[in-house]
Parts: C-alpha cells; structure tokens; sequence
C-alpha cells in the first residue's frame, strides 16, 4: 500500500495532534477536528476522528490503567454518553460553523475565568459532574469535539495529572465507541479510512507513548497552566477561523 504526500502529512498532523492530546487530558480531537478539516468534509472528519479516538482511548487506558478514578469516570462518562448519542444524530442537521463559534466563546470565557480565579474548583456533587459530562457529550456528538469541556470539569476537581488524563480517556472511550456508529447511521463513513488505518494506528501509539514520557515530566501546577493555556488558544482559534470563513465566503 503505497501513501501520498498527503497521506504522510495527515499522519504528521495526526501525531502531533495526539501528543498535545494525551499531555494536555483532554484528547486529540480538538486539535485534530479543524486540522483534519483542511483534508476532508466536516462529517467525514467527524467519523475519522471518532475511528482515530477508538484507537488512542485504547492505548491512554492501557498506559494509564493505574491511574483512573473510575468511579468518577461512570459518573461523568454515563450522561457523557447519553448526550454524545444525541448530538451525533443532530449533528446532521446543524450548522457546524456556528457550533465552532460557540464552542470557541465557551472555551475563551472559562479559561480566562480559571487563570484569573486561581483558586475556583467546582463543587463535588452530582449536579456539577452530570451537568459538565452531559455538556461535554452534546458538544463531541454536534461538534466533534467535547474534550476541552470535559478537562475544564475535571480540572475543577483538582485531580493529579495522572488521575486527569486516565479518567477523561476512560470517560472519551464511551463517548467516542458510541458515537463511531451513530456516525456511521448518518451517512459520514469514508471509504478511505482503510488506508488510512495503519496511520491513525501509528499516531495513536506513537503519540500516546510520547505524551505520556513528557506528562512525566510536567509538574502539577504546570500541567493546569499547560491545560488552560492550550484551551485559551483552542478558543482563539475557533473565533478566528469562523470570522475568516465568514470574510472569506461573503457570509
């Protein structure tokens, strides 16, 4: 099976995307989904990003088995999955632009709001965990992308970076296996995906593997500056794409 230059950027891409992800807690996705999109169409995007997720949830949960609270990731990850299976059939009916807008005002807000109030953490009840898992859900059925979300929840419960990162991918299996099919139903499958395979594969461990090396190397109070940092810019970058395709396309 021979690859292209595309092919071999895609799986570059797909790399670095799933090195940041595994470092920061909270997946590939949101990088992944708006590189992927220089490559292919917004709902085959959506389906290879769930197919790559499958993959690196996978990989996180063996690397990270010592190091999940799972009563935590039940709590967060059942309405997770509820919301996901909701989002992903809407997803085909909403306009993905503006999901992205908002999503990026989201992200903007809270983590601004988190670097500034250092001290807030959400009160550990049930109302703030199925309230964040559901919202994190919706937004990875809809959107693609739901991981920023769920590591600003998680944050608040001030877990170890350790706990952080294998309980959002114990949480993102669930989210990302239930959404693979759904997506399926709608129509998004790419053929192409079979070649892609042993790529998003490679990505998958390779990155994970790498992420987990330099997460051993983060101190705690780096890692939330890393996280918050990285969903600031996340933000930012959701705004400036949806003004320039809007510039862009006279819309």
């Amino acid at each position: 099976m021979a690859f292209g230059f595309e092919d071999i950027l895609f799986f570059i891409l797909a790399l670095l995307c799933e090195i940041i992800g595994t470092l920061s807690g909270f997946g590939s996705s949101v990088f992944f989904v708006p590189l992927a999109g220089l490559f292919y169409p917004h709902h085959e995007v959506l389906f290879i990003t769930s197919f790559l997720h499958l993959f690196s949830n996978m990989f996180k949960l063996w690397f990270f088995r010592a190091s999940i609270r799972w009563d935590l990731a039940l709590k967060f990850g059942i309405p997770a999955v509820l919301f996901t299976i909701c989002g992903a059939w809407l997803s085909e009916y909403v306009d993905n632009r503006l999901a992205q807008l908002l999503l990026g005002i989201f992200l903007i807000f809270f983590s601004v709001f988190m670097m500034i109030f250092i001290q807030f953490r959400l009160r550990k009840d049930m109302t703030n965990v199925i309230s964040t898992g559901s919202l994190s859900g919706f937004i990875a059925g809809i959107a693609g992308t739901g991981g920023a979300i769920r590591g600003l929840g998680l944050m608040a419960f001030d877990l170890e970076k350790n706990l952080f990162v294998g309980t959002s991918a114990a949480i993102d299996m669930g989210v990302d296996f239930s959404r693979f099919w759904i997506y399926i139903a709608n129509g998004f499958y790419n053929s192409k995906v079979y070649i892609l395979f042993p790529l998003l594969l490679a990505a998958s461990w390779i990155g994970t593997y790498f992420g987990k090396r330099l997460l051993d190397r983060v101190t705690q109070a780096n890692f939330r500056r890393i996280v918050l940092y990285l969903i600031l810019g996340i933000g930012i970058y959701l705004m400036g794409r949806y003004f320039y395709e809007a510039a862009y396309s006279g819309a």
